[in-house]
């Protein structure tokens, strides 16, 4: 993306381009934007970095409340919230702090909310092979708060369930419980 680019859609508000204000948007627009698309640019190996260690049972290990932020792909609008992400271990564990790394690399796309839950737990199951994974995200859309049926309160919240959290009433009912 370049300058001229953010110019032409400022242009298009109505604003006056040389207003004070906006005489270095199209810059700090850029920079944001390439932030906000990192994504993009990160490989689940190199997030994970071989962070890899030897389980020593098959208990459940989960990261809640992780804080994310994305943006809709149908209105380049944020949606934000938090997910929780839950795996039984087979042979390995992986760092706890690369869990949210993986939520970042798929967050910091253009995406939608259910994509995403499937991604993250794409993402464990490949790089750890566990008994099952589960994910579950709760958030707010700016596309239906700022826009459309304008409803502030609405969250959205979506699960992906694999393995022994989908089979298994028990382990999903630990999950939901202690996610709680």
């Amino acid at each position: 993306m370049d300058e001229g680019t953010v110019l032409s859609i400022l242009e298009g508000t109505g604003e006056d381009l040389n207003r004070e204000g906006l005489k270095k948007t199209p810059q700090r627009f850029i920079n944001a934007w390439g932030c906000i698309t990192s994504g993009y640019g990160k490989k689940l190996e190199d997030v994970v970095n071989g962070a890899f260690y030897e389980a020593e049972d098959g208990d459940m290990v989960i990261v809640k409340d992780i804080d994310f932020f994305s943006t809709c792909e149908h209105h380049l609008l944020p949606f934000f919230g938090k997910i929780h992400v839950a795996y039984i271990p087979k042979k390995k564990i992986i760092g706890l702090s690369k869990i949210p790394r993986i939520v970042d690399m798929y967050a910091r796309r253009l995406q939608v909310q259910e994509r995403m839950c499937s991604q993250v737990a794409d993402a464990i199951e490949k790089a750890l092979a566990p008994k099952g994974v589960a994910v579950v995200a709760e958030a707010t859309h700016c596309c239906m708060v700022l826009r459309g049926v304008q409803k502030v309160n609405s969250k959205t919240v979506t699960s992906v369930l694999r393995g022994c959290f989908r089979t298994d009433g028990q382990t999903r009912g630990e999950f939901l419980s202690l996610i709680k």
